[in-house]
C-alpha cells in the first residue's frame, strides 16, 4: 500500500493516467470521436484533480466514475487494440484502489459484455481477479456477476481459457472467503448480540451476516446448489457447470477455511444442510454397487461408480470428517460407516484403494479416532465405528491373501478352520523373485498361502506427518488415487500398493494411539502427582477451591481413562488379527521389525491401562512368533483359545490363528530340541523366531511392571527358546551358551552364534532389571517363575533326563539382584525353591539348592538397611529356608545345606547372633542313617563353632550347642565322629567354666524376660531342670547329654564319655550351686546308673567275632555282656568318687541318706552281677566310699577344725559368701567351701546320729553282698558263677574299714552274721584256671590274701572287744568258734554246696574245674590265732561259760587223733604244741572254777585227746626216718610231762573217772607193745622207750607223791602201782611159758622186745620205790614188788642175751631186800 500512496508513486499514476488518455484519444481519433472526447475531457479532469486536491488519489477515488468512463467507452469499441489499452489503464487504476464501487460496477458490466462478445479473454480474467483481489469494494451482485462471468469463461472451447479461468475461479473463491476471514478479525473485538435464531434453523436469511460474510455464503450456498444440479440463488446467469469442478471447490473451501465455516452459525447450517446431504447422494452408485453382480438380475439398471466424483467426494468426506467432526458428528458417522464398506471385497480395486487412502488419512490423526471413539463406540445403540474402521482394515488385508487381484480365485474364499495352523499351505511357485535364472533378488514381501504382495518402497519408517495428503512411508507413490484429478478412468493399481497403504494404516494407527494416550497418561500421572502434591500442602485461602480442581481433576481423569481403554478395546483384536497375519507372511525384516514393533507397543500399552486379555493377546501373537509352527506350548495354547472365543470371522476364514505358512521362505538359523515329555525329534528356529524372541525381551525388559500376570507367557516361551538354543544356567543364574545333553545336539548357525551372547546378556539383563519394577510386578514376576518351575519339575518327573532349569536360575538372579527389598519376595521365592530341592530329579534338586543357598549367603552379605544385626526379624528370616533344607531327605541337597552353613560361619559367623538356633538347629537335624560325608560335613561345622565361635553367640544357644554335639556323639556311622564330640563336649565345658561369670549374668538377665513374660501369659516357665537357675541348668544339660552317651552301643564312646562326664563333674562341678547337686545326684548320676545297670544286665552274650574291619578283640572283652561290664565300672566307680571327694557337698542336702541307699543299691546290684569285673569294681567303690574318715583331704586340713561360726579368711579370687554365692576356682579350699554356703549360715555339721545310719545302711549292703555272694550254688554244673577269689579277698577286706563306723553298735547278731560270710568266703573253691596265680605251689605253706583278710577282719574284731565294753567281751566265745571251725579245715576242708572239687594235683588248668584251696596253712594260722587269743582271754567270764576251753579241745582232738593220717604233719605238731599252751593257761582256769561244775564236760574230752593223741590209730609213714620218729616221741614225751605237771598234782580238784582214765593210759604207755612192723634193727629205737620210761616215771612219780592231800590221791597212787604190778607180772609169766614151748626156736622179737621193756621198768620202779618217802609207800606194795622175784629168777633160763642183761639190771635191785627181816612191831609201827 505504501508503495503506492508515496508522493513518487501519485506522481507517476498521474503521468500514466494522461498518457493512458492521451494515447487513447489518438487510437480513438479517427474511428470512435465520442471516446476521443472523453478521454481528452478525463486528461483535464485528473489534472484538474491533481492541482486542487492535497489527497490526489482520493480525490480521485472519488470521482473515479467520470475518470474511468473513457476507458469503458474505448472498451465498448470492441477494438482489441483499444480494449487491450482500455483493460490495461482499468488494472493500473485497480491496482491503486483509486475504483470506488459504482466505478467498479461499470468495469463488472463491461467486463461481462466484452465475455459475451468473447473478446480479450484472459485479459478479462485478469482483471476481474485485479479487481477482486486489491480492494473489497466489489460485492454483492457485482460480486456475484464477476464469479459469473469467471465460471463462463470456464466452459469455453478454448483449452487455455477454460484452465485460467478454473484458476481464477479457484482464486476467487478463496478471496471471498479470505473477506470473511479479514473482517472476523476486523470486528472480532465488537461483541454482536447473538440475535436469537428462531426454532427453526432450516431460514435461509442472512441478514445477520455482516458483507463479505453474506458474499461467501451466498457463493458456497450456489456451489452447493450447482453440485446437485440445482438452479443457483446468487450466481445468475450461470449456464453449465460440472459435478467434479464444484467438488473441487467445495474441498478446497471447507479445507481451506474451517474457521469461517466453525464461527458463523449460518455456514454451519449449510454444511449441515447442504453439504453432507449432497455427499451423501452423491456416494449413492458406489455402495449399491456390487463388482461381478450381473445387470440382468438387478430390476433397475445400477449406476456404476464414477472415479473422479467418487474420488473428489471421498477427499471432501477427508475434509469434513478432519475439520468438522464436531459439528457434523451423525453425518461423520454414515460417512465412516461408507468408507469401511467400500473396503468390502466386492467392491472395485481402485474404490477400496481410495478408501484405503482415506483411512489412512484418518489413522495419522489420534485425536480424531479419539473423537470417533468418544461419539460412537462408547455411546449406546451407536455403530461402534472406530472398532468397524480397524476390522475393516483387518478384513481387508485378509482378503487381500485371499482373493489375490491377479483374479486368482482358486483361493477358496470360504476356508474356514478354527486353527489355520492344521493345513499348511503349500507354497505355490514364488513370483516375488526376480530374474529366476540369474542371481536372485529378493523383493520384501508378504507371502501367504501361496499369495505374494510386495511390499512397496517401504523406504522412511518415519510417523505419518501432520501435512494433509502425504504418508511419509509411501514416498515413492504418495497417495496416487486420491491425487489423480485428472483422470476420468480408474487408474491401474500397482500390485501391493493397497496392501502397503494398509500395511501403514496400521502402523500409523497403532503409533497414533499409543504416542497419544501415553503422553496423556504420562501428564495424567505428573498431574495428579502435582495435585497430590498441592493438596497435601494447600494455602488456606485456596482450600476449597484446589479441592475442587482436583475432584474434577480425577473427573477428566476417570472420562480420559474410559476413553483410552475403550480405544484400545475396539481396535485390539482387529489389529492383533492383522498384525499377526502380517507377522506370519512378512518376508522382509525390516517390515517383521515394525509389526512386532507394533504388537510391543500395543501389549505394553494395554498393560499400562490394565486391560490384561488385550495385553496377554498380544503377547501371545510375539511368543507364538518366537516358537517353531506347531510348537506345543500349553501356555500359549490356552490362552489362544480363551481368546479364539474373542476373535472374528471375516469371510468364514478364522484371522485370530496364525498359521505357520511362511516357514519355507524363512531362514533357519537353529535346530534344537522341542523341551518337552516326549522326546519329539528337533523343531527349527528361523530368523524370524530370533526376532520375536528380541521383541520379546525388550518387551520383557522395558515394559515388565505392566506385564502382571503375562509374564508368564513371557516366561515359558523364553524358557522354551532358551532349551531349544541350548543355553544353560550358570553361577548366579545366568545363562550361558552349553551343549544339549541328550538327543542329537542342538545345532546353531553362525548367525544365531554370535547372537548368543547377545541374547543371553539381555536375558540377564531382564532380570536385573527387576529391581526397578514395584512390588506388585515383581510379584507377578515371581510367581510366573514359580508356576514354570513347577511345570519344569513335572516334566522331569519320573525320569532322569536333563530338566529345564531356566526358571530356579532366573529365580536366583531375580532374588539377587532384589535384595534391597528381600523380604517382599522372599517367602514365595525360598517356599517354591524348597519345593524344587525336594524333586526326585538330581539335577533339578540341585539346582534349587543351589538357588537356595546363594540367596541365603548373598541376603546375609548384603547391606541392608537397617543392618541385619538391627533387623533381627530380617535374619532370621533369611535364615529360616536353611532350617527347612533339614526336612528334606536328599544327601545332596543336605551336604549343600551344610556347605552354605559351612560358609556362612566361615564368613558371618561374628555377627549371627539370633540366627544361631537355625544354625545350630541345621547341625542338629542330621539323623545316623544319612551317611557317613553328611555327618562328617555337619560336624566340621559343629568344629567350627565350638573352637571360634562360642563367645559370639548368645549364652541361650550355649545349650543347643551342647544339644548338638551330644547328637553326634550319638551318630552311630563314624565312631571317630563320636569320640570327637566327646572331646567337644569336654572343650565346652572348659568354656562354661572359664567365662562362668559372664555366661551367667546373660542368662539370668534372660531368665528374668523369660519370667516376666511367662508371668504375664499366666503359665508356668518351661524349661529343661527348672528350677535350677540357668546357668546350672547349662551345666546339667551337658551333664545329661554326656549321660546319654554313656549308655551308647558302642563301648569306646561309653568309655571316653563316661571319663568326661566324671572329669567334668569332678573338675567343675564346684561351680554348680549347692542346691543343684540334688539334681546331678538323682537327674544325671542316679539315671545314668540305672540305665547301665539295666543295660549291663540285659547285654547278649554272645561272642563277638571281630571288633569290625580287622580289629581284634581282647578276649575279656569279646561279648557285649563283658563290654558293658567295663562301662558299668566305669561309671559306678565315678559316681562313687563323687560321692567320696563332694561329700562335704552332699551331705548337707536334704536327702543324703537316702542318695546313700541308692548308691549302696548300685553298689550292691554290681556287685552281686555275676561278672567278676564288675563284681570287684564295685567293691573297689564300696572301699572308696567307705574310707572317708572326714570330709576335708589331708592337705587341706585347716589349722582350726571348722568349728560353728568359726570365721573363715575368704580365698582370693573367690567372691564372699553373702554376695554372688559362688565363686569360679578350681581348688576346693575349705575356706570356698564354707563360702559356698549361705553366709548366714554355719556350716552343716552332719550329726552323728546320722552317719551311724549310713554306715549302718552300708554294713546290711555289705551283709547283702556276703550273704548273696557266698551262698553255695543249689544245683551244680559248669556254667554255675562261683565268686572269684580277689572279690572276696576285696569283700572281706571291707569289713575292718566298716567296722570301724559301727563297732558301738555291732551285737552278736551282727557277728554270727560276719561269720555266715567269713565262712562262706573262706570255702569258695577257684577255677582251674585262676589257680596258677592264686596258689603259687601246692607244697608251699601260704595263706592267700583272702584268708590273710578274714583273719584280720577277726583281728580287728577280737582287737576293738578287747578294748570295749563289758558288753562287748561276750562276743569271745563266738570268735572263738569262727576260729576253731577254720582249725576244723586243716582235717576237713568245707564243702561249697553240692559243687565238686579237685585236688590241685589233678586239676587240669584249661577247663572250668573247680580246685579246693590248701586250707592247712589257714587252719593252721586260725589256731594260731585261737592260742593267742586265749592266752589273752582264758579268765574272761564268757570264755570260761561258754567252754571255750573245751572246744577248743574238742576242736584239737580232730588232727590229734589223725595224727599221721594229717593231711599235712605240720597240723597235728602244732596242734599238740597248741594243745600244750592251752592246756598250760586254760587247767589253772579250770580248776579255779572245779566248784563250778562249768569245765565237767571238758575232762572227759581232754581225756579223749590224749588217748586218741598217744595212742594212735594211724600208723607212722613207711619213710619216717629215725631221727623223725625221735622227734615224735619227745613231742608225746612233753604230753605225758604235762600230765604229769599240770593235772596230776591236782588230781583233787579233777574228776575221778579222769584220773582213772589218766592212769591207764600211763599204765599203757608204760609197757606199750609196739606194731610188728619194725625192722630187726630199728626195734630199738621203735619201741619208744623214752615215752614207756617217762610213762612209768610219771606213774611211778605220781604213786609216790609225798603229799597225799586227800584220800583220792593215795588211791591214784595204789591204783596206779597195782596195775604197773600187775601187768609185769602177766608179761614174765607169759614169757616164761612161751620160752619152754619154743624150744629152740627164737622167740617173736616183739616179745623179746616186750620183755625187755618189762624188765627195765621193773629196775625202773624198784629205784622208784626206793627213791620214794617210805611213808608214802604202801606195804600192800612192796610185797607185790617182793613176790615178782621168782618169777624174775625163773627166767634166768632164757636163751636171748637182750633178756638175760635185761634180767641182770632187774635182779640187782633186789639186793636192797636182803637184810634180816625186822621185828614185826617195828614194821607195823613204821
Amino acid at each position: 500500500m505504501s508503495g503506492t500512496s508515496s508522493p513518487e508513486a501519485v506522481k507517476k499514476l498521474l503521468e500514466n493516467m494522461q498518457g493512458d488518455l492521451r494515447g487513447l484519444s489518438l487510437e480513438c481519433r479517427k474511428k470512435f470521436p465520442p471516446v476521443k472526447e472523453a478521454a481528452e475531457s478525463g486528461i483535464i479532469k485528473v489534472k484538474t484533480i491533481a492541482a486542487r486536491n492535497t489527497d490526489i488519489l482520493a480525490a480521485l477515488k472519488e470521482n473515479s466514475s467520470e475518470v474511468v468512463q473513457p476507458f469503458l467507452m474505448g472498451c465498448g469499441t470492441k477494438e482489441p487494440k483499444i480494449t487491450q489499452l482500455c483493460l490495461a489503464a482499468i488494472q493500473r487504476l485497480m491496482s491503486h484502489e483509486v475504483v470506488s464501487e459504482a466505478a467498479a460496477g461499470n468495469i463488472i458490466n463491461m467486463l461481462w459484455q466484452l465475455m459475451e462478445n468473447s473478446l480479450e479473454e484472459l485479459k478479462l480474467l485478469q482483471t476481474v481477479l485485479v479487481l477482486l483481489t486489491t480492494n473489497t469494494v466489489v460485492h454483492d451482485e457485482a460480486l456475484s456477476k464477476a464469479i459469473v462471468l469467471c465460471f463462463r469463461l470456464h466452459f469455453t472451447k478454448d483449452n487455455i481459457t477454460n484452465n485460467t479461468a478454473a484458476a481464477t475461479v479457484r482464486q476467487v473463491v478463496t478471496v471471498v472467503f479470505e473477506r470473511v476471514v479479514a473482517e472476523d478479525e476486523r470486528y472480532k473485538d465488537t461483541v454482536d448480540q447473538p440475535v436469537a435464531v428462531q426454532g427453526n434453523s432450516n431460514r435461509r436469511s442472512v441478514s445477520t451476516l455482516k458483507p463479505c460474510a453474506k458474499d461467501a455464503y451466498m457463493l458456497f450456498q450456489d456451489l452447493c446448489q450447482l453440485v446437485n444440479a440445482d438452479a443457483p440463488y446468487w450466481l445468475v446467469g450461470m449456464t453449465e457447470m460440472t459435478r467434479t469442478f464444484g467438488l473441487e471447490l467445495l474441498e478446497s473451501v471447507l479445507n481451506d477455511f474451517p474457521q469461517v465455516f466453525l464461527q458463523h452459525q449460518e455456514f454451519s447450517f449449510l454444511l449441515k444442510e447442504r453439504v453432507c446431504p449432497l455427499v451423501i447422494k452423491l456416494f449413492s452408485p458406489n455402495i449399491k454397487f456390487r463388482q461381478g453382480s450381473s445387470t440382468s438380475s438387478s430390476p433397475a439398471p445400477v449406476e456404476k461408480p464414477y472415479f473422479p466424483i467418487c474420488m473428489r467426494l471421498l477427499r471432501v468426506v477427508s475434509v469434513l470428517i478432519k475439520q468438522f467432526y464436531s459439528l457434523l458428528v451423525t453425518e461423520c458417522e454414515i460417512f465412516l460407516s461408507l468408507l469401511v464398506k467400500f473396503l468390502d471385497a466386492d467392491k472395485p480395486q481402485w474404490l477400496r484403494a481410495v478408501a484405503v487412502e482415506s483411512i489412512h488419512r484418518l489413522c495419522v490423526q489420534p485425536q480424531l479416532l479419539r473423537s470417533f471413539c468418544q461419539s460412537y463406540d462408547m455411546k449406546q445403540h451407536s455403530t461402534k465405528v472406530f472398532r468397524d474402521i480397524v476390522n475393516a482394515l483387518g478384513s481387508f488385508i485378509q482378503s487381500l491373501f485371499l482373493v489375490p487381484s491377479t483374479g486368482n480365485t482358486s483361493v477358496m474364499p470360504n476356508q474356514t478352520g478354527g486353527n489355520a495352523s492344521g493345513n499348511t499351505g503349500s507354497a505355490q511357485t514364488n513370483p516375488g523373485v526376480l530374474g529366476m535364472g540369474g542371481g536372485a533378488t529378493v523383493l520384501p514381501a508378504f507371502e501367504y498361502r501361496g499369495t505374494w504382495i510386495p511390499i512397496l518402497n517401504v523406504t522412511v519408517q518415519g510417523s505419518a506427518k501432520a501435512t494433509y495428503g502425504t504418508i511419509a512411508c509411501l514416498s515413492c507413490f504418495h497417495f496416487f488415487s486420491l491425487e489423480m484429478l485428472d483422470k476420468v478412468e480408474p487408474p491401474t493399481i500397482p500390485e501391493g500398493y493397497a496392501m502397503s497403504v494398509a500395511f501403514h494404516c496400521l502402523l500409523d494407527l497403532v503409533r497414533g494411539i499409543t504416542t497419544m494416550i501415553e503422553g496423556e497418561l504420562g501428564e495424567a500421572e505428573t498431574v495428579s502427582q502435582s495435585t497430590t502434591e498441592t493438596t497435601s500442602l494447600p494455602a488456606q485461602s485456596s482450600e476449597q477451591q484446589d479441592l475442587q480442581s482436583v475432584s474434577d481433576q480425577t473427573e477428566k481423569e476417570l472420562v480420559s481413562r474410559a476413553v483410552w481403554e475403550e480405544m484400545v478395546n475396539a481396535c485390539w483384536c482387529g489389529l492383533l488379527a492383522a498384525l499377526s497375519l502380517l507377522l506370519d507372511a512378512s518376508t522382509d525384516e525390516a517390515a517383521t521389525e515394525n509389526i512386532l514393533k507394533a504388537e510391543l507397543t500395543m501389549a505394553a500399552l494395554c498393560g499400562r491401562l490394565g486391560l490384561v486379555t488385550s495385553r496377554d493377546a498380544f503377547i501371545t501373537a510375539i511368543c507364538k512368533g518366537s516358537l517353531p509352527p506347531h510348537y506345543a506350548l500349553t501356555v500359549l495354547n490356552n490362552t489362544t483359545a480363551a481368546l479364539s472365543s474373542k476373535s472374528y470371522s471375516i469371510q468364514g476364514q478364522n484371522v485370530q490363528m496364525i498359521s505357520p505358512s511362511s516357514e519355507s521362505h524363512q531362514q533357519v538359523v537353529a535346530v534344537g530340541q522341542p523341551l518337552a515329555l516326549q522326546p519329539q525329534g528337533t523343531v527349527m528356529l528361523t530368523s524370524k523366531n530370533i526376532q520375536c524372541m528380541r521383541t520379546l525381551l525388550n518387551l520383557a525388559h522395558c515394559h515388565g511392571a505392566v506385564l502382571g500376570t503375562s509374564w508368564q507367557l513371557v516366561l515359558a516361551t523364553l524358557q522354551h527358546l532358551v532349551w531349544i538354543l541350548g543355553l544353560k544356567p550358570g553361577v548366579g543364574g545366568a545363562l550361558k551358551p552349553g551343549r544339549a545333553v541328550e538327543g542329537p545336539s542342538t545345532v546353531l548357525t553362525t548367525a544365531v552364534m554370535t547372537d548368543l551372547p547377545v541374547i543371553s546378556n539381555i536375558l540377564s539383563r531382564l532380570f536385573e532389571s527387576s529391581q526397578y519394577l514395584d512390588d506388585v510386578s515383581l510379584h507377578h514376576l515371581i510367581n510366573a517363575l514359580c508356576s514354570l518351575s513347577l511345570e519344569a519339575m513335572d516334566m522331569a518327573y519320573g525320569n532322569n533326563k536333563e530338566p529345564s532349569l531356566f526358571a530356579v536360575a532366573k529365580l536366583l538372579e531375580t532374588g539377587l539382584v532384589n535384595m534391597h527389598r528381600i523380604e517382599i519376595l522372599w517367602r514365595p521365592l525360598t517356599g517354591h525353591l524348597l519345593e524344587v530341592c525336594q524333586h526326585p530329579n538330581s539335577r533339578m534338586r540341585e539346582w534349587g539348592a543351589e538357588a537356595l543357598t546363594s540367596l541365603i549367603k548373598a541376603g546375609l552379605t548384603f547391606s541392608h538397611d537397617p543392618p541385619l544385626s538391627q533387623n533381627q526379624r530380617l535374619q532370621l528370616l533369611l535364615l529360616n529356608p536353611l532350617k527347612e533344607l533339614s526336612n528334606i531327605s536328599h544327601p545332596d541337597i543336605r551336604i549343600k545345606q551344610l556347605e552354605c552353613v559351612l560358609q556362612i560361619l566361615q564368613s558371618q559367623g561374628d555377627s549371627l547372633g539370633p540366627g544361631w538356633p537355625l544354625v545350630l538347629g541345621v547341625m542338629g537335624a542330621i539323623r545316623s542313617d544319612q551317611g557317613e560325608s553328611l555327618i562328617r560335613t555337619a560336624f566340621q561345622c559343629l568344629q567350627l563353632v565350638v573352637t571360634d565361635f562360642l563367645p559370639t553367640m548368645p549364652c541361650t544357644c550355649l545349650q543347643i550347642v551342647v544339644e548338638v554335639a551330644g547328637s553326634f556323639g550319638l551318630h552311630n556311622q563314624e565312631l571317630n565322629i563320636s569320640l570327637t564330640s566327646i572331646g567337644l563336649l569336654w572343650n565346652i565345658s572348659d568354656y562354661f567354666f572359664q567365662r562362668g561369670e559372664i555366661i551367667e549374668k546373660e542368662l539370668n538377665k534372660e531368665e528374668a524376660v523369660l519370667q516376666k513374660q511367662a508371668e504375664e501369659k499366666g503359665v508356668m516357665l518351661n524349661r529343661p531342670f527348672h528350677p535350677a537357675p540357668p546357668f546350672d541348668c547349662l551345666w546339667l544339660c551337658l551333664y545329661a547329654k554326656l549321660g546319654e552317651l554313656c549308655v551308647d552301643p558302642r563301648p569306646a564312646v561309653r568309655k571316653s564319655a563316661g571319663q568326661t562326664l566324671f572329669s567334668t563333674i569332678g573338675a567343675h562341678g564346684t561351680l554348680l550351686q549347692h542346691s543343684t547337686w540334688h539334681t546331678v545326684i538323682w537327674k544325671v548320676l542316679f539315671h545314668l546308673l540305672d540305665r547301665v545297670r539295666e543295660s549291663s544286665t540285659t547285654a547278649d552274650k554272645e561272642k563277638i567275632e571281630s571288633g569290625g574291619g580287622n580289629i581284634l578283640i581282647h578276649h575279656s572283652r569279646d561279648t557285649a555282656e563283658k563290654q558293658w561290664a567295663e562301662t558299668w565300672v566305669l561309671t559306678l566307680a565315678g559316681v562313687a568318687r563323687i560321692f567320696n571327694t563332694r561329700r562335704y557337698l552332699l551331705q548337707p542336702l536334704g536327702d543324703f541318706s537316702q542318695a546313700w541307699d541308692v548308691l549302696l543299691d548300685h553298689i550292691q546290684s554290681a556287685a552281686l552281677s555275676k561278672n567278676n569285673e564288675v563284681s570287684l569294681a564295685a567293691l573297689k567303690s564300696f572301699q572308696e566310699i567307705l574310707q572317708i574318715v572326714s570330709p576335708v583331704r589331708d592337705s587341706e586340713k585347716p589349722d582350726t577344725p571348722p568349728a560353728i561360726n568359726v570365721s573363715v579368711p575368704v580365698v582370693v579370687g573367690t567372691t564372699t559368701a553373702t554376695s554372688l554365692g559362688r565363686s569360679f576356682m578350681r581348688t576346693d579350699s575349705i575356706g570356698e567351701r564354707i563360702g559356698r554356703y549361705n553366709g548366714s549360715e554355719p556350716p552343716v555339721i552332719t550329726d552323728e546320729i546320722e552317719d551311724l545310719n549310713l554306715w549302718w545302711a552300708a554294713w546290711n549292703s555289705w551283709y547283702r553282698i556276703g550273704s548273696e555272694s557266698t551262698r553255695p550254688p543249689i544245683t551244680c554244673d559248669k556254667l554255675t558263677f562261683i565268686p572269684s577269689q580277689p572279690f572276696l579277698t576285696a569283700l572281706i577286706q571291707i569289713f575292718p574299714a566298716l567296722y570301724q563306723h559301727i563297732k558301738t553298735g555291732f551285737s552278736m547278731d551282727d557277728l554270727q552274721k560276719l561269720g555266715v560270710i567269713l565262712h562262706g568266703a573262706v570255702s569258695v573253691p577257684i577255677s582251674s584256671d585262676a589257680s596258677p596265680f592264686i596258689l603259687p605251689s601246692y607244697t608251699e605253706a601260704v595263706l592267700t590274701s583272702l584268708q590273710e583278710a578274714v583273719l584280720t577282719a577277726l583281728d580287728v574284731l577280737q582287737k576293738a572287744i578287747c578294748v570295749g565294753s563289758e558288753s562287748m567281751q561276750i562276743m569271745y566265745p563266738a570268735i572263738f568258734d569262727q576260729l576253731l571251725a577254720f582249725v576244723e579245715f586243716s582235717c576237713k576242708p568245707p564243702q561249697y554246696g553240692q559243687l565238686e572239687t579237685k585236688h590241685i594235683a589233678n586239676a587240669k588248668y584249661n577247663q572250668a574245674e573247680w580246685v579246693a584251696l590248701n586250707y592247712v596253712p589257714f587252719a593252721e594260722r586260725s589256731l594260731e590265732v585261737v592260742v593267742d587269743l586265749y592266752q589273752k582271754t582264758a579268765c574272761h567270764k564268757a570264755v570260761v561259760t561258754e567252754k571255750v576251753l573245751q572246744n577248743i579241745i574238742k576242736t584239737l582232738r580232730i588232727p590229734l587223733s589223725l595224727k599221721y593220717s594229717c593231711p599235712s604233719e605240720s597240723t597235728w605238731k602244732l596242734a599238740v604244741s597248741s594243745l600244750l599252751k592251752v592246756l598250760s593257761i586254760g587247767l589253772p582256769v579250770a580248776r579255779q572254777h572245779a566248784s563250778s561244775g562249768k569245765f565237767d564236760s571238758m575232762w572227759p574230752e581232754l581225756a579223749n585227746t590224749f588217748e586218741d593223741f598217744l595212742f594212735t590209730k594211724s600208723t607212722p609213714p613207711d619213710n619216717l626216718s629215725i631221727q623223725e620218729f625221735q622227734k615224735n616221741e619227745s613231742i608225746d614225751v612233753e604230753v605225758v610231762q604235762l600230765i604229769s605237771t599240770e593235772i596230776l598234782p591236782y588230781a583233787n580238784f579233777i574228776p575221778k573217772e579222769f584220773v582213772g582214765q589218766i592212769m591207764t593210759m600211763l599204765n599203757k604207755g608204760s609197757i606199750h607193745s609196739q606194731s610188728s612192723s619194725f625192722t630187726e634193727a630199728e626195734i630199738d629205737i621203735r619201741m619208744r622207750e623214752e615215752f614207756s620210761k617217762v610213762c612209768f616215771e610219771t606213774l611211778l612219780q605220781f604213786s609216790f607223791s609225798n603229799k597225799v592231800t586227800t584220800p583220792q590221791e593215795g588211791y591214784i597212787s595204789r591204783m596206779a602201782l597195782s596195775v604197773l604190778l600187775k601187768r609185769s607180772q602177766d608179761v614174765l609169766h607169759r614169757y616164761i611159758e612161751d620160752e619152754r614151748l619154743s624150744g629152740k626156736c627164737p622167740l617173736p622179737r616183739q616179745q623179746v622186745t616186750e620183755i625187755i621193756f618189762v624188765l627195765k621198768a621193773v629196775s625202773t620202779l624198784i629205784d622208784s620205790l626206793k627213791k620214794t618217802q617210805p611213808e608214802n609207800v604202801d606195804a600192800n606194795t612192796w610185797a607185790q614188788v617182793i613176790a615178782l622175784y621168782p618169777t624174775l629168777v625163773e627166767c634166768i633160763t632164757c636163751s636171748s642175751s637182750e633178756v638175760c642183761s635185761a634180767l641182770k639190771e632187774a635182779l640187782v635191785p633186789f639186793k636192797d631186800f636182803m637184810h634180816p627181816p625186822a621185828s614185826k612191831v617195828q614194821n607195823g609201827e613204821s
